[in-house]
């Protein structure tokens, strides 16, 4: 997925857990003025939102909205250098359906509900060699949490996580295949553990539901300050 019209931008500070006040940049630094922007991510985001840090904007084609901008990206330094992080919670989801438009699925649906979740996709696929049609399950998470090179989830407690996971385990039971997907949204992460300090509950649902069978899929992405895409 592509972004259009991207600012950079100097963070300031988050008032509360929808908007930031950033300091545009501008040719002449004496012309940079601080802005109230839009959060694309309700989570803490604390590690990666810190004053000074470099973030990039959206700029909305909307001219009535209250927040001009959306707060998309942000760079954080660490000892392999300024890595990019997309913290936009809306992308996972479209660029994994971009993603299983170019596999061999015979259908792809958006929003599914089952017994008591909306599961991100159901999808189906022929197997060539009996001719049977697969039913599969699939939730998408967005990764934003990276600890000395590891990518963890969540980085707040998710009671929704925890349900979904545990629905999905339930599907496999029914005859569907079950598939917890987590879009890497910074390069050079390579896997995903469960947060297990920040919510043992969704560690322990996820260790459950690999145990019923659900598959899990680490997504690696290309991230640009106006692209994001599944590798």
């Amino acid at each position: 997925m592509t972004y259009d019209n991207i600012t950079k931008a100097i963070f300031i500070s988050r008032p509360n857990r929808f908007i930031a006040k950033v300091r545009l940049f501008d040719i002449q630094e004496e012309n940079a003025k601080e802005e109230t922007v839009h959060v694309k991510n309700t989570g803490r985001c604390k590690e990666l939102l810190i004053p000074g840090c470099t973030v990039y904007l959206e700029k909305s084609n909307n001219p009535n909205r209250k927040t001009l901008y959306d707060l998309i990206a942000v760079e954080k330094d660490s000892a392999q250098g300024t890595k990019l992080f997309n913290i936009d919670s809306q992308a996972p989801n479209k660029v994994v359906l971009e993603w299983l438009k170019k596999q061999d699925y015979s259908l792809i649906k958006p929003e599914f509900t089952f017994g008591k979740s909306r599961f991100d996709f159901y999808l189906e696929k022929i197997d060539e060699k009996t001719g049977k049609t697969e039913k599969i399950l699939m939730e998408v998470k967005g990764c934003t949490l990276e600890i000395d090179g590891i990518g963890y989830f969540p980085d707040a407690p998710t009671e929704r996580g925890v349900k979904h996971l545990n629905e999905l385990a339930a599907a496999i039971s029914e005859g569907y295949k079950g598939i917890l997907a987590f879009v890497i949204q910074m390069e050079g992460v390579f896997e995903v553990r469960p947060n297990r300090k920040t919510h043992p509950e969704f560690a322990e649902a996820l260790e459950k539901a690999k145990v019923s069978g659900v598959e899990v899929l680490f997504l690696h992405c290309t991230v640009r300050p106006d692209f994001l895409e599944i590798k």
